[in-house]
């Protein structure tokens, strides 16, 4: 978890477009192609196991890829947030 507004239950993840295998950026590298198929295929699957456990628990969970706009993520977040702590 990269963020956690612990109040709201709101655990953000900003993933990086090659470490978690964007749809509109991944690359596949050639060098050693098998190995790093297995390890981002890992990695996404890792990333479904953790939202799991996360909403189990109770938390919402937001994830921002690297190359979405700051402000347009941090408006995304702040939707989710700002009416559970005006809340309380």
């Amino acid at each position: 978890m990269d963020i956690a507004f612990t109040r709201a239950k709101v655990a953000v993840f900003v993933d990086g477009c090659f470490w978690h295998a964007c749809p509109e950026h991944a690359t596949k590298p050639v060098a050693n192609s098998e190995w790093w198929a297995e390890k981002l295929a890992k990695n996404q699957m890792r990333d479904v196991a953790t939202n799991a456990h996360l909403r189990a628990a109770g938390w919402e969970v937001v994830r921002v890829w690297e190359h979405e706009d700051p402000r347009t993520a941090a408006d995304r977040i702040r939707a989710i947030v700002k009416p559970v702590v005006d809340s309380v």
